[in-house]
């Protein structure tokens, strides 16, 4: 891609429909956490969590994934595995107990409608499954190259791929 918000960026679609897409990037930590960022969660358990930018749109947009454990009760909210979406705007008292690990995320990605099967269509994108220790891997910025790794194909090859190839 030649647009910099997306190089070697790991993008966690939550939601693609005829309307369009909107993912996460899971491998652009910054330098706050939750409780600067957001006073309100200052005294939470989770006001240490790193923030993430999610992507280039709304930057003033906050949303996270959380990790849940014992979600058979409401199942329908997860988005896969165990990880569901949660609003920050509500506050850390809307969190569930059932929440034991938070990825929170400022702004997110979005496509319009076909954008994104656009560029699906031009390989500007490897499509591959994700996994559950992807949302809350620690090493971000090696993730990326950890995902092309775990691939049985031919991508994996690309892993290794130097940031510029005349450096090879």
């Amino acid at each position: 891609m030649a647009d910099g918000n997306f190089e070697r960026a790991v993008v966690f679609v939550i939601e693609h429909s005829q309307a369009g897409a909107v993912g996460l990037v899971l491998n652009k930590p910054l330098e706050d956490h939750l409780g600067n960022a957001m006073p309100v969660w200052n005294n939470s358990v989770f006001a240490e969590s790193r923030l993430f930018c999610g992507g280039p749109v709304d930057t003033h947009s906050s949303m996270a994934l959380g990790k849940f454990i014992d979600r058979s009760d409401d199942s329908e909210s997860l988005l896969f595995a165990d990880i569901g979406v949660i609003d920050l705007g509500s506050g850390p008292e809307s969190i569930p107990d059932s929440v034991v690990d938070l990825r929170p995320f400022v702004g997110y990605s979005g496509w319009s409608s076909m954008q994104l099967e656009a560029e699906l269509s031009a390989n500007a994108w490897f499509v591959v499954d994700v996994h559950p220790d992807d949302i809350f891997t620690t090493d971000g910025a090696d993730l990326w190259s950890q995902v092309l790794r775990r691939q049985k194909s031919s991508i994996s090859w690309l892993s290794n791929y130097p940031r510029d190839p005349r450096m090879n």
